[in-house]
């Protein structure tokens, strides 16, 4: 079902917050009426840190005008006249807002389609059993929501308040101006003179007053001097009494934003402690290949609403703070608003350094000379209005200790630990979505510098950061910000062969750092089950697949890390692995004489990481489709292999992941012959596979009929066949050249199977594959001139058996009695 569909059908919040997806910057009628259009464009294909998309962007732009300008030449009728009109108008308003920066067009109509899913699938998990989490989550937004309107009430409250705090202190300065002109009016008595009134200056209320008294008689001048006497006693009484009420007035509003901090403080920490922190947690585990950390826009909303608040009540407070300046009345105010003045400073310092965030990571294993790029963000930063003068961004590389002493506040400045190119961006705001962001879309580790380390820490097990400082003001200079964010560590390298053993640390790191660690510190030792989960995390994003790692094969994983018999995974759960085990690599420089050294799987010249990539590598390079269909069990020891097909007709095989090659998978299949039951190829790599696919090769060998347990071959791989055009046999050479064709054989099983079979039997392995073509002919990879010496597993007396035959044959001499085994005897 269309999404504009199931978002009409949105109510209460859901639909508000949908609504407010649109604006001028992009009406809602737009997306009525051109919501077939508008979700079938590839919005998501545009790289919007890319200038060259620039033009697919401007594309669309014109394409959305012409869709709007046709509907509306479609209007008929009454109704349709002024639908015509509006629809034209929007045209017009689209195109002058986006002419010049088509990009925005994109960033807007991205931002509202991921918002109305969003909305969308958040109303449909709540309406279905598995929308138990949903529901958690919005009734958790719903009280954030809940204290944004408990704390904008309040705010009102105290805005009411200090009005009203105003109005009074006005009114008592009024009184308190008149209780002094009365106290300045002439006291006249019988000796009052023209010579005193000579002396009063002529513009004075004073000498107006004694101009009045000197026209009455002194019976009069005596009764106004009594009321005026009582009135002075009256207003005095007023004031004292209008003193302490204002007095009262400002402690109870000094209390009221006490409070109402309070409340801020808690809401604050509920969203940058709790939230944001959980956001980051999601954006680490996704560079293990986890979920998306989702979108930043409900937290910006949230921070947005913080930032207003915040920004409201600190006004406020210098308000308050002046009507205190204003009239001085002793007491405790001063200092009650001295210390919610810089509680506030310290909240609204806290919520901007804390909403400086790193929205797209830099790569966390990064190599030297190579661009790269990221995205930094400031939350608040349009409420705020420090788009108005935006600040500029710098990025520097550091090293752990660096950011140690970064975090301690200890002196750092230019002290870095290498140099990036392109290092410097000017934040830019994009009004379409209210973003205040820096892209560093160029950056270039042109150089590293690595710290004088001792020990046996490789240089792919140390950690960097990339450091995004910045400075701006905000409310007119009022406040002046240093920002600084530090990004996930990554492991720098040099050459591309370090990257396996980088990724493991970066693995590790992203897997298992704990929240609010010193930089970088994570545990040497986890327990296997957290292992398996950050295996399993990590081998879906590779491989691009749903299929993750069974219990059966997490028992595999076990056995081969703890070198076990043990067939339970319940076994495991309470052991350790500690990163030694994983992937220790030690330097070379440091291991001398002896080079460079690393902690293999027993009996292995490799670690466990090291055998784990390189399965994801050969399945997401050439496997993949073939994993997802459950064609490839992969997991399992040559003897479960052997186990598993005994009791399977011959022809049976089954594909498992090499334990002698790094990368390798091999075939195991059954052919009860003279000479043995089960057989194993040798192992195919990327290499192999980069010439002649998987399917191909299963094709070329007929002799491997059924797909373990029971699925035909041609069942499962017919479908990954390369067709080859059918040529006529008469066809001639090109140039002279005659074409060659290659195809896998294993001439040493066909020779053991004809002789099983009888020397009657014809037995031809060199059948084509069944593909488009029925005469097609395949190419041949020549293999190893010794296919049966298996270098995947321990010594095996058959095979030996095989390559003495072998060597008979070379030499035309019968075999030594010493080769034959007292069995065979």
């Amino acid at each position: 079902m269309a999404v504009w569909i199931q978002a009409q059908q949105l109510q209460g919040d859901a639909l508000h917050q949908m609504q407010a997806l649109y604006g001028q910057h992009f009406p809602i009628e737009v997306r009525h009426y051109l919501s077939q259009w508008i979700e079938s464009q590839a919005w998501d294909s545009i790289d919007l840190d890319n200038p060259q998309e620039n033009i697919k962007a401007t594309q669309l732009l014109e394409g959305l005008v012409q869709e709007l300008q046709k509907k509306a030449e479609h209007q008929v009728g009454e109704d349709g006249f002024l639908l015509k009109i509006k629809l034209g108008h929007y045209a017009t308003q689209l195109q002058n807002a986006y002419d010049r920066c088509p990009m925005e067009l994109v960033r807007c109509i991205r931002h509202i389609l991921y918002n109305e899913q969003r909305l969308v699938r958040e109303a449909n998990n709540g309406n279905s059993p598995a929308g138990s989490l949903a529901d958690a989550m919005s009734q958790k937004h719903l009280q954030i929501n809940q204290t944004f309107e408990e704390l904008r009430l309040v705010t009102q409250d105290t805005e009411n308040e200090l009005k009203k705090l105003q109005q009074t202190q006005e009114y008592f300065i009024i009184q308190y101006q008149e209780s002094l002109r009365i106290q300045e009016r002439p006291s006249w008595g019988r000796a009052t003179s023209a010579s005193q009134l000579a002396l009063t200056d002529k513009g004075s209320p004073a000498c107006a007053q004694f101009a009045q008294l000197a026209q009455l008689n002194p019976q009069e001048r005596l009764s106004r001097e009594t009321a005026l006497q009582q009135k002075q006693v009256s207003l005095e009484a007023w004031l004292q009494r209008e003193a302490q009420t204002l007095q009262q007035y400002r402690v109870e509003l000094a209390e009221k934003h006490q409070k109402t901090l309070q409340l801020l403080r808690k809401q604050q920490t509920i969203i940058l402690d709790d939230e944001l922190i959980q956001w980051k947690r999601r954006q680490q585990l996704a560079g293990n290949g986890g979920p998306p950390e989702g979108s930043l826009d409900v937290l910006q909303s949230w921070c947005e609403k913080l930032a207003e608040i915040i920004w409201q009540n600190r006004q406020q407070i210098r308000r308050a703070e002046h009507l205190c300046q204003q009239l001085p009345i002793p007491g405790p105010v001063e200092e009650m608003l001295a210390e919610v003045n810089a509680t506030i400073t310290d909240i609204i310092s806290a919520l901007v350094t804390s909403t400086f965030i790193i929205e797209k990571q830099p790569p966390q294993v990064l190599k030297t000379q190579t661009k790269f790029a990221a995205t930094v963000r400031l939350l608040v930063g349009g409420k705020l209005n420090v788009h108005m003068n935006p600040p500029q961004v710098q990025a520097t590389i550091i090293s752990e200790q660096q950011a140690k002493s970064l975090l301690k506040n200890e002196n750092t400045r230019n002290d870095y630990s290498g140099e990036i190119l392109n290092n410097c961006c000017v934040m830019e705001y994009h009004q379409a979505t209210g973003t205040l962001s820096a892209h560093f879309r160029n950056m270039s580790l042109k150089r590293i510098k690595r710290s004088d380390r001792r020990g046996a820490e490789s240089v792919t097990e140390e950690k960097f950061t990339i450091l995004f400082e910045s400075q701006f003001s905000v409310g007119g200079n009022e406040l002046v910000f240093q920002v600084k964010t530090l990004s996930l560590p990554v492991v720098v390298i040099v050459h591309g062969s370090q990257d396996n053993n980088a990724t493991a640390t970066v693995l590790w790191d992203n897997a298992f750092a704990e929240p609010g660690r010193v930089p970088f510190a994570v545990p040497d030792k986890v327990l296997w089950p957290q292992l398996c989960e950050a295996l399993n995390m990590k081998f879906k994003a590779e491989v691009q697949s749903n299929r993750g790692l069974t219990k059966e094969n997490l028992v595999f994983l076990a056995q081969k890390l703890f070198n076990s018999g043990s067939s339970h995974l319940d076994d495991y759960n309470g052991m350790s692995v500690s990163w030694s085990q994983f992937n220790r690599v030690r330097d070379a420089a440091r291991c001398r004489p002896f080079g460079q050294t690393q902690e293999n799987l027993p009996g292995r010249n490799y670690t466990f990481w090291q055998w784990f990539d390189g399965v994801m590598e050969v399945l997401k390079k050439h496997l993949k489709p073939h994993w997802n269909d459950g064609a490839i069990l992969g997991f399992v020891n040559k003897q479960q292999a052997h186990d598993l097909l005994i009791n399977k007709p011959d022809g049976t095989f089954l594909l498992r992941f090499s334990d002698s090659e790094i990368g390798g998978i091999t075939i195991a299949w059954k052919f009860d012959s003279q000479e043995r039951m089960f057989w194993n190829l040798m192992p195919f790599t990327t290499r192999d596979f980069s010439i002649r696919s998987l399917a191909d090769r299963l094709g070329d060998l007929s002799y491997l009929i059924y797909v373990f347990p029971d699925r035909p071959k041609d069942e499962v791989y017919s479908k990954y066949y390369t067709p080859v055009p059918c040529e006529p046999a008469t066809a001639k050479a090109v140039d002279g050249y005659v074409k060659p064709q290659i195809k896998q054989v294993v001439p040493e099983f066909v020779s053991a199977s004809a002789d099983s079979a009888g020397s009657s039997a014809t037995y031809m392995d060199q059948a084509p594959s069944p593909a488009v073509c029925p005469q097609a002919h395949y190419n041949m990879y020549p293999q190893n001139p010794d296919p049966v010496i298996d270098n995947d597993g321990d010594f095996d007396l058959d095979d030996t058996m095989d390559v003495a035959r072998r060597v008979e044959e070379l030499l035309g001499r019968p075999m030594d009695s010493q080769w034959i085994p007292h069995a065979q005897s």
